[in-house]
């Protein structure tokens, strides 16, 4: 019975592990990040990143949302230049599990399985890195720099969703020392 009640618990933390963005920060701790006002894209850093055109403008919507939610406006003279740049690599989980009904332990062969065998499941997937740099327009100096890691979906329903995901993690925790919304 027992098994009964945590099932949908654990059947739930894989479906959120699976879909959730793992993200870290790094900034220079000198700078004063309430002089920053406006901000622009830095088009050389960005036609640079290795993704589709299409790809690049969500990840653009998405930074301008979140920056204009936290009070920045974009400007033809900006106090800071976004920079973005990605990287993928394609993960393989195997797994095998035991599918005959015997008694037995361990890894290897044993003497007491019943019938069954072993079944082996390969999973493949893409995941993505997206790093947000943020840049002192008037230096060129980088301030803040943001990296979210995470499963990339191919279904282009949820491609929009997914950069959304990504740049909203990320930018959490920009600019540093802000209260956590």
């Amino acid at each position: 019975m027992k098994t009964i009640k945590v099932l949908p618990v654990l059947l739930a933390f894989v479906v959120s592990s699976c879909c959730a963005v793992r993200v870290a920060s790094d900034y220079d701790k000198s700078v004063d990040f309430s002089a920053y006002k406006t901000y622009g894209f830095y088009k050389t850093g960005i036609d640079k990143a290795e993704i589709s055109d299409l790809d690049k403008k969500r990840i653009l919507r998405s930074i301008e949302t979140s920056l204009a939610a936290k009070g920045y406006t974009k400007s033809e003279t900006p106090d800071l230049l976004v920079n973005i740049f990605t990287k993928a690599r394609t993960q393989v989980d195997v797994n095998q599990f035991n599918a005959g009904w015997g008694y037995g332990w361990g890894w290897g062969w044993n003497p007491y399985m019943w019938g069954g065998g072993y079944n082996t499941s390969v999973n493949t997937y893409t995941e993505g890195t997206l790093f947000i740099d943020l840049i002192d327009a008037k230096k060129k100096e980088l301030l803040w720099q943001g990296e979210g890691i995470g499963t990339l979906t191919k279904d282009v329903d949820k491609k929009d969703e997914r950069a959304n995901e990504f740049v909203s993690a990320i930018l959490q925790n920009f600019p540093p020392g802000a209260p956590k919304k």
